[in-house]
Order: structure tokens, then C-alpha cells, then sequence
């Protein structure tokens, strides 16, 4: 078992696995954040990429050798997030 190191929570998922489950909560949450466009639910979707992305550093998933598509497929799912949330704003 894991321990998730920003929440001091045990998990039985491994780093990348705890990264992708991050993408797809936030992919969840901005997806609901922008067709409810409550200001409440933007700012969660914006605090669920910042987390998603707090995670990948403090586990130090660019320095373990893993699959780099892989990440590199994360990050652009996590920037699309992150695009789709501004320009609901707009």
C-alpha cells in the first residue's frame, strides 16, 4: 500500500495510477463546472487541476523513467481542462 503524500491517505494505487485518477476528476468536475457555469464548481474544477498537478510534482513522476507518452497524454488532457474552464469564463 501507498501512502498518498499531500493527504496522508494509504491507497493501494501506485503513482501513475493515483495521477490518472487526479486527470480524470478533474476532467469530471470541468466538464460539470462548465455546463452548470456555476462560479462555485469553476473554481473547484480549477482547484482539481492544480491538485492533479501538485500530485505529479510531489511524486516525482517525470524523474521515474516511466512511459513518457503516457504523461505527456495526462498533461494534455489536464491543459484541455484547463481551456475548456476559460473559455466557458469568456
Amino acid at each position: 500500500m501507498d501512502q498518498i503524500k499531500h493527504s496522508g491517505l494509504v491507497s493501494g494505487f501506485n503513482g501513475l495510477q493515483q495521477y490518472e485518477l487526479a486527470v480524470k476528476a478533474a476532467q469530471k468536475m470541468t466538464g460539470y463546472a462548465t455546463m452548470s457555469m456555476d462560479p462555485e464548481s469553476i473554481e473547484h474544477a480549477y482547484q482539481a487541476i492544480k491538485d492533479a498537478n501538485t500530485l505529479y510534482q510531489q511524486m516525482g513522476l517525470d524523474q521515474t523513467g516511466v512511459d513518457q507518452e503516457f504523461l505527456s497524454a495526462q498533461h494534455q488532457l489536464l491543459n484541455q481542462c484547463s481551456h475548456q474552464l476559460e473559455e466557458a469564463e469568456k
